[in-house]
């Protein structure tokens, strides 16, 4: 299907089914990752109700391709990331989590780019080192968010650890904090743009 300026209308009804009002077809949520892999943008409706729903599906297709072993989100990211629910922090993260993957797409984009010039087809190898380095860099700055695990609902009582937690060098916490204040900085000048 030709790209529009519009996004495709998805209704999902009742019986679970999903409906695609540009094609006039049934559609799978494996047919939706397909479109948003495919930049493709749509909107998905209740059928009945009209509430949008595309948060609780997109959650569904990475939920399913999750289960089906393509495993992207580690352990540790989705227990911070549901530490912040309710949190004091909540408001911080989804700005913060769609500015750093704008980030990463747009340097893996480069990356792959240069590569490809310089040494063709071979370049993926370092493609993927690249990604673990900014997978890592990624889970160190959710880290800044909650350095060090309080009381019952630490990360290592949920994961039924009696490990009591590593402080980090004097070091690590300076590089931290300077992560942080960049950070912070960055954020305030997204912030204030019209």
């Amino acid at each position: 299907m030709a790209k529009t300026s519009e996004p495709t209308i998805i209704k999902k009804y009742a019986n679970r089914r999903l409906y695609n009002t540009g094609t006039s077809t049934y559609v799978t949520l494996e047919d939706l990752a397909v479109m948003v892999k495919g930049e493709e943008d749509f909107v998905v409706y209740d059928a009945k109700s009209g509430d949008d729903i595309t948060r609780s599906v997109l959650t569904q297709i990475i939920f399913e391709q999750e289960a089906k072993g393509t495993n992207l989100l580690p352990v540790s990211f989705l227990r911070q990331l549901i530490g912040f629910y309710g949190d004091s922090m909540q408001g911080l993260v989804p700005s913060y989590l769609e500015y750093s993957m704008t980030s990463l797409t747009k340097e893996q984009e480069k990356l792959r780019a240069q590569m490809s010039e310089a040494f063709g087809a071979t370049a993926f190898d370092a493609i993927e080192d690249q990604v673990k380095r900014n997978t890592e860099m990624f889970e160190r700055a959710m880290k800044m968010f909650m350095p060090f695990p309080t009381g019952e609902g630490s990360a290592a009582a949920a994961a039924g650890s009696d490990k009591k937690p590593t402080q980090p060098e004097s070091s690590d916490l300076d590089d931290m904090k300077r992560q942080l204040e960049e950070m912070q900085k960055t954020i305030s000048k997204l912030t204030d743009k019209p």
